[in-house]
């Protein structure tokens, strides 16, 4: 059986998903992001004490099919933008539709339905936070960030991120780093 569950978008997530199956004694072959393979048939009251433990960490145990998909979409651009290297040369609806084996216009309808904003919208909001990231922990520069993440230039990179942010990148990693020393002088 395979379980589905939102709100899983790192390590230790999985950490926390394979913590809570070892308490209630529920073997399973693999956890990975929103998903743990291989459960066998679990009774109610498992069911229901594993939803509880899932929601005290910030997690939740998902039935509903059209929240699965959202959450498969979800995971594939996480991982995507995140967890991948490099982006994939290949548009990113080719690589979503490929990755959950539909077809990306059915995705898009679903996503942009339930969630209320479209994939490339969700997309566009992950990549800015993995520029923030890179601006303050990596040692690129804004060509070679805008390189890795497969913009067009740095002007449409920086475009995106005023846009997203409402502060140009060389802004933003200012402040933050003002906000890095005033929190190290306390």
């Amino acid at each position: 059986m395979r379980l589905y569950i939102k709100n899983m978008v790192c390590l230790r997530c999985k950490m926390v998903v394979e913590d809570v199956l070892k308490k209630l004694g529920l073997h399973y072959s693999a956890v990975e992001l929103g998903v743990v393979e291989g459960v066998p048939d679990i009774t109610d009251t498992q069911r229901a004490k594993l939803k509880e433990d899932l929601h005290n960490s910030g997690l939740e145990l998902q039935e509903d099919r059209k929240e699965i998909l959202i959450e498969k979409i979800k995971n594939v651009i996480i991982k995507m933008i995140h967890s991948l290297e490099e982006l994939p040369a290949v548009n990113y609806s080719y690589y979503i539709s490929d990755a959950i084996g539909l077809d990306y216009t059915y995705l898009a309808n679903t996503f942009s339905s339930v969630k209320g904003i479209t994939i490339q919208q969700y997309i566009i909001k992950h990549k800015i936070e993995k520029v923030k990231e890179l601006l303050l922990y990596g040692d690129m520069n804004l060509t070679e960030i805008s390189y890795k993440l497969n913009y067009s230039s740095v002007a449409h990179l920086s475009s995106q991120f005023k846009k997203v942010t409402g502060h140009t990148p060389s802004d933003y990693k200012h402040q933050m780093s003002e906000k890095r020393i005033a929190l190290e002088d306390i």
